[in-house]
């Protein structure tokens, strides 16, 4: 995989955490950042996925039990009796 190299510029207090969160896990920074980077780019992967599935569903309908039948008209659906 080609690596591209990128400029961050983060809170001193947040750069501080991350670097004794990489020294706890036995890595770099830049590890964490990229696992960090792949996991939220994954998640809008899978969302885009269930999203386009929603939206295809959406786009054929749900069978309401009327077959080929036209629908009632209002008055048909509270007509008293």
């Amino acid at each position: 995989m080609e690596m591209q190299n990128i400029t961050l510029s983060v809170p001193k207090s947040t750069l501080k955490k991350i670097k004794l969160m990489a020294v706890r896990r036995e890595t770099s920074i830049s590890r964490l950042i990229t696992e960090a980077m792949e996991k939220i780019a994954a998640q809008d992967d899978v969302y885009i996925q269930a999203r386009e599935r929603q939206l295809a569903v959406l786009e054929k309908g749900f069978d309401l039990g009327f077959g080929d039948s036209k629908l009632p008209s209002r008055d048909e659906l509270h007509e008293r009796k």
